[in-house]
């Protein structure tokens, strides 16, 4: 049966990703991607593809050098460009603008969108956004015990249509601080702390488990320099997961994590189902995602060692998450003092200790 989402707070403020901006050498070949991926296109030309989704958040493919990309390119080569979050009143937009300007130059378009760059080179920015409602159908789910689905068969899909973006992800060169510039300005609720690899975070006015994961570019499998690294849709169920899968497999769209974290898997820190899919031109992942958990501002933040907090259960999980001597050492974490061993003295990429600085590149999306 369709499913309303929930209502947001009045003073939710931040409530998700209004957009993200793609800047690309091949506008041709991203928007066949994303068209394949099962992202609603909104319209296309020979400067431009918008794909809208059914929240009213927007993915934009831009070649580069377009006017609409920031300036300087926060980093070579294909991925988000700019991401853009939605706010919910002009009023929290002027507090959030007045807040920023305090730390870091902020720009303003004649349509009142505000812009920024953070100390770690991320470009953002904001605007007021009328988030839609997002409508979900997905059927009960039968145990041994239980059989909520009894004399009915399951919805049977014919593609997945993501209906929001739920994260984005990002290598920082100093991932604390680049958590605690949103949480000061921007109202981002801390969640996670996977120790030495990230922090997950989340818009005050949402609630999926985080809005977005800063990565640590400490990591050997790091870029030294900020960077994009994927983009996660938020689908109804596993079934949509696993088609959309299969879709992308059939018309050729690589799978990052086939030789690494088994494909289709799911996250022991989030709870989530996922599906890495490689975008054209090295741009980056985009990941299906589902039964991700869902929190408020009653949730206790939690610290984990990285190895536990990554993969439930996957067929070719890479060694370093695999053995009897995964340690089980979740903590809450509230006062922060996961935070202390992780916080930057100096700029610059340093070195790495334990079992983090045995990260490769078939760990990456793993983490």
């Amino acid at each position: 049966m369709p499913i309303a989402s929930s209502p947001l707070s009045s003073t939710s403020a931040i409530l998700g990703v209004e957009s993200v901006i793609f800047g690309v050498a091949d506008l041709a070949e991203h928007t066949r991607f994303w068209a394949d991926f099962g992202l609603p296109l909104e319209s296309t030309g020979e400067h431009e593809s918008v794909f809208r989704l059914q929240s009213g958040s927007r993915v934009i493919v831009v070649r580069h050098g377009d006017p609409r990309l920031p300036v300087p390119d926060p980093f070579a080569g294909d991925g988000i460009k700019e991401t853009v979050w939605g706010v919910d009143t002009a009023e929290n937009l002027e507090r959030i603008a007045a807040s920023l300007a305090t730390e870091v130059a902020v720009t303003r378009d004649a349509d009142g969108t505000v812009h920024c760059v953070c100390p770690d080179g991320q470009p953002i920015a904001l605007r007021v956004w009328a988030k839609r409602a997002v409508v979900s159908e997905a059927s009960p789910v039968n145990t041994p015990s239980s059989w909520p689905r009894f004399n009915q068969h399951r919805i049977w899909r014919k593609r997945a249509i993501p209906k929001t973006i739920n994260h984005v992800v990002f290598f920082s060169p100093d991932y604390v601080g680049s958590f605690e510039f949103y949480e000061r300005h921007l109202g981002f609720r801390y969640v996670d702390h996977s120790k030495g690899t990230g922090i997950f975070a989340r818009a005050g006015g949402t609630f999926e488990h985080h809005s977005i994961f800063w990565v640590n570019c400490d990591l050997p499998i790091a870029p030294d320099h900020f960077k994009f690294m994927h983009i996660a849709f938020g689908c109804d169920d596993i079934d949509e997961v696993m088609l959309g899968a299969n879709i992308m497999d059939n018309r050729g769209w690589k799978n990052t994590t086939m030789n690494t974290s088994g494909g289709i898997s799911r996250h022991r820190i989030s709870s989530a189902i996922y599906y890495y899919c490689e975008m054209p031109g090295h741009a980056g992942e985009a990941e299906y995602h589902a039964d991700t958990d869902y929190l408020d501002d009653a949730w206790v933040p939690r610290a984990w060692d990285f190895k536990f907090g990554s993969l439930l259960w996957a067929a070719n999980a890479p060694a370093i998450f695999r053995g009897d001597n995964i340690p089980w050492d979740m903590a809450f974490d509230a006062d922060r003092k996961s935070f202390d061993a992780y916080r930057r003295a100096k700029p610059g990429k340093q070195p790495i200790e334990g079992d983090l600085a045995n990260l490769t590149a078939d760990d990456e999306h793993a983490i």
